[in-house]
């Protein structure tokens, strides 16, 4: 039997955690009051009352310290001079290795120490985002100087962001973060030579590493289950950790030997793929999976509590993270479900066979409701694929590290087992990219969440019998090859859609119907093959008229996308510009211009004429965006571009009202928006188009609230893929691919 005690304050004090950190410091101590009261309560009147003693304090800490973590980032100095976009010098140390963005920008994340601005200096330590142009050239532990404009931060968790005019080496890094990076620029060589698909897979499984990653494979993973595979989870640390244990155990390291070792390998590992988030929660479940070893199964729900309570105490904003909801879910399936049906499976299967098909199983059931109250579908596939490219992980990864400790040593040497590794590597991507092309791989749920998790627990029941009887499960394997093969087709793109947001990632493409197999298409997103296919799933074969609200690389760079193939007949833009293409037509637009194409209308709100845009950092772009009123069908669709709450509310100012059927929410529904402007909208859906796991936060928690407020019906390209909105008798409504 478990061990579960300790589940009660742990959930008790995930939910307080997550509720105080939107609600403000005043809810925490008022959580905190009540709890510290009713402890004493308790411990005055029933001595024996401990669990319930525990529950109420463990929600008293946490309360008490997220709340407080939450106000020091959004109250202190750092938040108040990002507010008034104050132009600042700070002295920092780097905390998350630098990410491009793009060819010529990159961002990363830093502990403030020091910030000088308006004559004064203060002395704390507050968390931002920078970022910088030119090539990245820091490594996390390194103590940097920066000049640049501070703005309001998306994210709950950081103060500000930085757009950096100036930065200056000032201190190396310590030793040990020293060694971790010289170690993972050693993996990346080590792994260089096996293919342009391995080398970048390989250092994503070992270190979590994918920034060479292209959006296809991105893309595959997702639809086929593996995407945790791609950053680092337990799954990573599990495999590192057994290995090191195996190895201990082979030089007779026994009994607290074991543990210490272990202890030494979750560190290691920390220090490796660095101390993120999803790093943090893999550590703690590879701490459960060690603490479960010493315990034995009984104690394994206790110490999953255990490593609950203790990530929230390290980072509060866990509670609120979908990937800590992940984690916990699939930690909890394998330790209550995976022994049971292990043992079943080995009275017919070789032991080794029976674990791998027990172990993502548990996991897969469950999450699956997790997932589907965040997406919207049900992965059908996600099972067969772990199944099918499990036994490749642990020897892709324990090479590719081993790789990176010769490379240390050897570069010509350390090649050869990259290569190795690299033949792992291939099979894991051909896995991925066959079962993601699958039609059948996921369906939209559109039934009640507690429906499906009812369903799951009746699956829970049922899988011991199928797994105890081998021609059930032949049986079950051959019915979902045929629905995978033959699937019912709904079809794409849904009769009558007059707009469809497509699922570029991050960034925006717009498509309006303009009759005839031609549209109008608003922005090009990042990546020019993710845009021409979802143009080649409508059937587009004309652009009349192709515009970029401003000159982003999240809403341009696609363009050729957009060209390859297709007859394009004018380019506009607004005042920051756009790619100019060589024989087509090319035109700025602002406020007062209107026109006709096909079935669709424009009419140009924002900016007015003469528009000068006020500098180059991103909100000034931001707010030079193109603002205009589609209408097709009768229906009207704003189309917002990047605009943030000075734009919006510039524009409420000029026009008084605005109303329209659909909004395409702006600059991907950050928490920056004018509520005064959504609510008078009037609109019945709003489309926000964001890539999923973004480092911006998009959409934010605050905007999706004042769109649900506002009684609009947020559609998140991240979570449901292209967006269709269908008006059809004059009826509207949204359908997902």
């Amino acid at each position: 039997m478990h061990d579960l005690r300790l589940t009660a304050p742990a959930v008790s004090g995930w939910l307080v955690t997550a509720y105080v950190l939107n609600a403000g410091f005043a809810a925490a101590v008022a959580i905190t009051v009540f709890a510290v009261a009713a402890t004493a309560l308790l411990a005055l009147r029933r001595q024996q009352a401990r669990l319930l003693l525990l529950t109420f304090l463990v929600a008293a800490v946490l309360a008490l310290l997220g709340g407080a973590r939450a106000l020091v980032v959004s109250s202190g100095p750092v938040a108040g001079l990002a507010k008034g976009h104050a132009v600042v010098t700070v002295f920092a140390v780097v905390t998350k290795d630098p990410h491009a963005i793009s060819a010529r920008l990159y961002v990363f994340e830093a502990s403030v120490r020091q910030v000088e601005a308006h004559g004064r200096v203060y002395t704390l330590r507050s968390p931002i985002a920078v970022f910088a142009h030119g090539p990245a050239r820091f490594q996390v532990g390194e103590h940097v100087t920066a000049v640049g404009r501070l703005s309001p931060s998306d994210r709950p968790e950081t103060a500000a962001t930085m757009s950096a005019s100036r930065l200056d080496h000032r201190a190396s890094a310590a030793w040990w973060w020293d060694g971790s990076s010289r170690l993972r620029a050693a993996v990346v060589e080590s792994v260089s030579e096996s293919g342009a698909g391995p080398a970048a897979l390989l250092p994503a499984l070992v270190q979590g590493d994918d920034q060479k990653l292209s959006e296809r494979t991105r893309d595959d993973f997702r639809r086929s289950g593996l995407t945790h595979l791609l950053a680092v989870s337990g799954t990573n640390l599990t495999i590192v950790l057994v290995s090191v244990l195996l190895v201990g155990r082979a030089l007779r390291i026994r009994g607290r030997g074991q543990w210490v070792l272990g202890l030494l390998s979750v560190v290691g590992f920390i220090l490796l793929a660095r101390p993120d988030p999803s790093v943090l929660r893999a550590a703690g479940m590879g701490v459960v999976a060690l603490a479960a070893l010493g315990y034995g199964k009984s104690g394994g729900i206790r110490a999953l509590s255990c490593a609950v309570i203790g990530l929230l105490l390290i980072d509060p904003w866990l509670a609120r993270s979908v990937g800590f909801v992940l984690s916990v879910c699939a930690t909890a399936g394998i330790l209550l479900l995976a022994p049971r049906w292990t043992l079943v499976l080995s009275r017919w299967l070789p032991r080794w066979c029976a674990i791998a098909i027990a172990v993502p199983t548990a996991a897969q059931l469950a999450c699956t409701p997790v997932v589907a109250a965040i997406s919207g579908e049900v992965s059908l596939i996600a099972v067969v694929a772990n199944l099918l490219a499990g036994p490749a992980v642990a020897p892709a990864t324990i090479l590719g590290l081993v790789g990176g400790l010769v490379a240390l040593i050897s570069a010509s040497l350390s090649h050869l087992i990259g290569f190795a590794a690299g033949i792992f590597g291939r099979w894991i991507l051909a896995v991925g990219g066959f079962t993601a092309s699958m039609p059948g791989a996921s369906i939209v749920w559109g039934y009640s969440l507690w429906l499906l998790v009812l369903l799951c627990l009746l699956l829970i029941g049922a899988v011991s019998q199928v797994f105890a009887r081998p021609w059930m499960l032949a049986g079950l394997a051959m019915a979902l090859a045929v629905g995978f093969a033959r699937p019912p087709d709904r079809g794409w793109p849904p009769a009558d859609w007059i707009m469809v947001a497509c699922d570029v990632g991050q960034g925006d493409a717009t498509i309006l119907n303009a009759g005839g197999n031609s549209a109008v298409v608003v922005d090009a997103g990042p990546d020019e093959r993710l845009v021409d296919r979802c143009l080649n799933r409508l059937g587009v074969s004309k652009v009349p008229l192709l515009v970029f609200t401003h000159r982003h690389a999240d809403h341009i760079d696609g363009w050729p996308g957009v060209v390859e193939g297709r007859r394009v007949s004018a380019i506009a833009v607004g005042p920051s510009g756009g790619p100019a293409l060589s024989g087509l037509p090319y035109g700025h637009l602002a406020a007062g211009d209107s026109f006709v194409v096909g079935a669709v209308s424009l009419m140009v709100l924002a900016p007015e004429p003469g528009y000068v845009v006020a500098g180059t950092d991103g909100s000034a772009l931001n707010n030079s965006s193109l603002v205009m009123m589609a209408t097709i069908r009768g229906m009207r669709i704003l189309l917002s571009g990047d605009i943030e709450p000075e734009a919006q509310s510039a524009l409420l100012s000029q026009l008084s009202t605005v109303r329209a059927d659909v909004l395409k929410t702006p600059h991907h529904g950050s928490r920056h928006q004018d509520g005064e402007l959504i609510a008078g909208l009037g609109a019945r859906f709003a489309t926000i188009s964001a890539g999923r796991d973004n480092d911006y936060g998009h959409p934010a928690p605050a905007a999706l609230q004042l769109l649900r407020k506002s009684g609009i019906t947020p559609l998140r390209t991240d979570l449901r893929g292209d967006i269709a909105i269908v008006s059809r008798g004059g009826e509207l409504w949204a359908e997902t691919r």
